[in-house]
This record gives C-alpha cells, sequence and structure tokens, in this order.
C-alpha cells in the first residue's frame, strides 16, 4: 500500500493501540494515535489523515460524539471513520453508522478482517477524492473501479448483518436455524416470483435473516416463555418489528433498507389485519410479503417451546386457508406449485 496513507488510531487501551499498529504495519501506513476523544480532534485539526479507527467506549468524549464532530466540520466530514470497539451490540453498529460511521469491527477481529476492510476504505477514499479534481470523462473511467469498491462495501453490510444474526441465534439454537432456513425459502420464492430478479432474491436471502432481530429487544422471559403469552405478553412481543425497525433504519445503504423493510413489515398481512401499520396488499413490500410466507412455514412446520411441530399436510391447508387473506395469493401459488423443493429446505437443519 501507499506509505502517504496517513491513519489515525484512537483508544484509550495503549494495547489495544499496538495491536491495530503491529497488524497494519504489513501495509506500511503512517500511523498517529490518541488516547482520547478530545486528543483526537486536536490532531484532526493539525494533520491530514486519510483514515480514523476510532474506539467507542473511552472517558470524556466517546467514539460516536467524536465521529459526528469530524463530520459535521467540513475539513474532516469526508475521512472514513471505521469503528473499531467490543461494544457490538445491534443498537451500537446501527447508531455508528447514524453518527457517519463507514464500517463497524467488532473486537475481538482477525487480522486480515482488519486489514482487508482498512484497504477498502482507503481505496475508495482516493476514488472520492480523485473524482472531486477531475472532470466527468475521468469519473466514466473510474466507474468499473467504483463498482468494484461499492461492491466490497455492500460485502461489509452483508458481514454486518450475519454478526446481528448470530447475536439472534444466541438467543436460542431454535431461533438460530429457523432464520437460517427462511432465508433460503424466501431467496427460493423470490427466485420463482415474476417481478423480481436474481439480485432481489439475493438480497432478500441476506437479509431475510434480520426479520427477528427486534427480538433481541425482548424480554427473556417472554421470548422464551414455554407457555402461550397472555394478551398483555403478546403486545409486548409485537414491538420487535418497530424495535428492528429503530436500528436498521440505515439511510442509503441498499441492503440495510431491505433488512429494516423486511423485518418492520413480515407481520402485515394481505387484508390490512396484521402490525405495526396495518398495511394491505401491495403496500406491503414484495420482500416481507415473501418473508412472512416464509416465516410462517418454518415456524409451522418446527416444534417450539409452546407447541409441537405442525404436519406438512396441516400446514399446507393452514397456508391455502389463509391465502388472500394473511398471505400474499401470488406467492401461495408459487409455494403451492413448489411444495417438494421447498419442503427440502425446510428440513435442513
Amino acid at each position: 500500500m501507499n506509505l502517504s496513507y496517513g491513519i489515525l488510531i484512537v483508544d484509550d487501551v495503549a494495547d489495544n493501540i499496538q495491536i491495530a499498529m503491529n497488524i497494519l504495519k504489513e501495509d506500511n501506513y503512517n500511523f498517529s494515535f490518541a488516547r482520547s476523544g478530545e486528543e483526537a480532534l486536536l490532531l484532526l485539526e493539525k494533520n491530514d489523515f486519510d483514515l480514523v479507527l476510532l474506539d467507542v467506549m473511552m472517558p470524556g468524549i466517546d467514539g460516536f460524539e467524536v465521529c459526528k464532530r469530524i463530520k459535521a466540520n467540513e475539513e474532516t466530514a469526508d475521512i472514513p471513520v471505521i469503528f473499531l470497539t467490543a461494544k457490538a451490540d445491534s443498537e451500537s453498529v446501527a447508531y455508528g453508522f447514524k453518527v457517519g460511521g463507514v464500517d463497524y469491527i467488532a473486537k475481538p477481529f482477525q487480522a486480515e478482517e482488519l486489514l482487508a476492510r482498512v484497504r477498502t476504505h482507503l481505496e475508495l477514499y482516493r476514488a472520492k477524492k480523485i473524482l472531486k479534481l477531475n472532470n466527468v470523462s475521468l469519473q466514466v473511467k473510474m466507474e468499473s473501479e467504483r463498482k468494484r469498491i461499492l461492491g466490497e462495501l455492500e460485502a461489509t453490510q452483508k458481514e454486518m448483518l450475519f454478526m446481528l444474526m448470530e447475536m439472534i441465534e444466541a438467543i436460542s439454537d431454535e431461533t438460530g436455524n429457523h432464520v437460517r432456513r427462511v432465508a433460503e425459502v424466501s431467496r427460493f420464492l423470490a427466485l420463482k416470483h415474476p417481478s423480481l430478479k436474481e439480485e432481489d432474491a439475493e438480497l432478500i436471502y441476506y437479509t431475510a435473516p434480520m426479520h427477528d432481530v427486534g427480538k433481541l429487544a425482548i424480554p427473556y422471559e417472554i421470548l422464551h416463555k414455554p407457555t402461550r403469552l397472555s394478551e398483555e405478553e403478546f403486545e409486548i412481543m409485537k414491538t420487535h418489528t418497530t424495535q428492528a425497525h429503530k436500528f436498521l433504519k440505515v439511510p442509503n445503504r441498499k441492503i440495510m433498507q431491505a433488512a429494516d423493510i423486511i423485518a418492520y413489515q413480515h407481520h402485515e398481512k394481505y387484508n390490512g389485519t396484521g402490525y405495526p401499520q396495518g398495511l394491505k396488499g401491495e403496500e406491503i413490500h414484495i420482500y416481507a410479503r415473501i418473508v412472512a410466507l416464509a416465516d410462517v412455514l418454518d415456524a409451522l412446520t418446527h416444534k417450539r417451546t409452546y407447541k409441537d411441530a405442525w404436519s406438512i399436510e396441516k400446514t399446507v391447508e393452514y397456508i391455502v386457508e389463509h391465502k388472500g387473506t394473511q398471505f400474499d395469493p401470488l406467492v401461495v401459488d408459487i409455494f403451492l406449485e413448489n411444495q417438494e423443493r421447498i419442503i427440502e429446505l425446510l428440513q435442513m437443519e
């Protein structure tokens, strides 16, 4: 990598700074470091940096506030900020992107992961600076490079979603296997849908696992209750859709937007009696309509703490019975036409 790249590492723990420098020295960067948010902002005023690696949990000004100030300053607003922190709960990850971070790496991390992500964001930053200094003809020449780099950034978003999925899996093995099967069935249904393209199917596959991410905010005793929920408990459970919406609504990020749509809308019903918004018919995004069917299919055909698994025959009867009321009729038809393959997907462990 180019020796002119300057990286500012901000962490109140000296050992963490040294670890990052030891890993990144493979690419011959120029390093500076700060032990506090205040010190970091002073260095940014007096020096030019190409990237900031930023811890969140620091005394005084925390990392989120440092990032806000970097982005509020016209002189530093374009510098990419990567959060490098042990604070890896889903709300913190989403907030890190909201305040302007371009990436979020949870400690502990693999050396190759840090190297790859730093390289990606430095290349994108370089490309942006070139585009600012040159004319439209150069932008055309840079288009293929831009697409490649943006593709890597999309991969980063996918990695973040998988990190959130691992948090969901930690709730219980039952839930973890569920989200994986729902992703597979949703992709299959999308591939068969006449209005969707293969890229839609892949996007649904990566984002469908987020349909239950809001359950991370539901009290343990409700989420794991071995019997049916009371009316009051069910109202609390229903808030997982809006809880997910709070930390997935990241603007201008295609993958996060798709995850938000699915998590927020997959409990809407085709006849408008679902929640949380009471959307009806095609007011419900097609991604959510597909995941809604895949979610119910898997939930009914697998044992839960509060119920036994239903037979395939009983499940199909339920789906047909609720065609046009709970489920999109076209999605139901696609399921019925491809039952054999979808049942195979439902039996994956």
